[in-house]
C-alpha cells in the first residue's frame, strides 16, 4: 500500500453554523512547534484538535488525536479517521475552532471535523512517502565539489560538518537510490558509523 505525506505546512477554513475550522496540515516534524504557535496566535479559539500519524525508529506507524475538550469521540477520532483512509504518514492535522453560538451536536462535530480534514487534504499538496535511510561518510576538502556534482545529479542535500582536514556528511537517501549513490561515491569517501 502506497503511503503519502506533506511537505510544507498549509491552511483551510470552513465555516459551519457561524463555528470556523482553521485546519493545519503540516509534517509531523513541525507539530509541537506548530502548536504552540496556533494557541498564541488563536488565543481567542475554543478548541485545539489535532490527528498525527508517524514512522517510528521500528518502522511502526504511531498515531494520537484530541478532542480538547469537544466531545469524547466527536473531533480527534473523525480527524485521525480521515488522516488513515488517506494513507497519510509523518504528518499532522491542528483544527482551531472558534465556536459560532450553535450547538452542533456530536453527529455535526464528526462531519465538520471530517470535513475541514478532508478540505485541508484536498488543499494541499500530497507526495508519495519514500522511507529514508540516513548514511554518513567522511571525506577530505579536495574531494567535497565531486561528492557535491555527484548529490545533485541524486537530488540529494546533505548537511556538512567541517572537521580538521576534511568533512563529515550526512545524507537522507531514498531505499531506491541508496545501492546507486553508494556506488558513485565509494573511492571518494570513508563511512562513518
Amino acid at each position: 500500500m502506497k503511503l503519502f505525506c506533506v511537505e510544507t505546512l498549509s491552511k483551510s477554513e470552513l465555516e459551519i453554523k457561524k463555528s470556523k475550522f482553521i485546519a493545519y496540515l503540516m509534517p509531523y516534524s513541525l507539530f509541537n512547534e506548530e502548536m504552540k504557535k496556533l494557541k498564541e496566535v488563536h488565543s481567542k479559539a475554543r478548541h485545539f484538535v489535532y490527528a498525527y500519524r508517524y514512522l517510528n525508529e521500528y518502522d511502526q506507524i504511531v498515531e494520537n488525536q484530541s478532542d480538547d475538550g469537544e466531545p469524547k469521540g466527536s473531533s480527534g477520532k473523525p480527524t485521525l479517521t480521515v488522516l488513515q483512509g488517506n494513507a497519510l504518514i509523518n504528518s499532522a492535522i491542528i483544527i482551531v475552532r472558534y465556536f459560532g453560538g450553535t450547538r452542533l451536536g456530536i453527529g455535526g462535530l464528526v462531519r465538520a471535523y471530517g470535513d475541514a480534514t478532508n478540505l485541508a487534504i484536498s488543499e494541499s499538496n500530497l507526495i508519495e512517502f519514500l522511507k529514508k535511510d540516513i548514511i554518513k561518510f567522511f571525506l577530505e576538502y579536495s574531494n567535497l565539489s565531486r561528492i557535491e556534482y555527484i548529490m545533485n545529479n541524486f537530488n540529494l542535500e546533505a548537511k556538512k560538518k567541517f572537521i580538521g582536514n576534511g568533512v563529515e556528511v550526512s545524507i537522507e537517501v531514498t531505499e531506491d537510490k541508496i545501492d546507486n549513490f553508494k556506488n558513485e561515491i565509494k573511492g571518494y569517501i570513508e563511512y562513518k558509523e
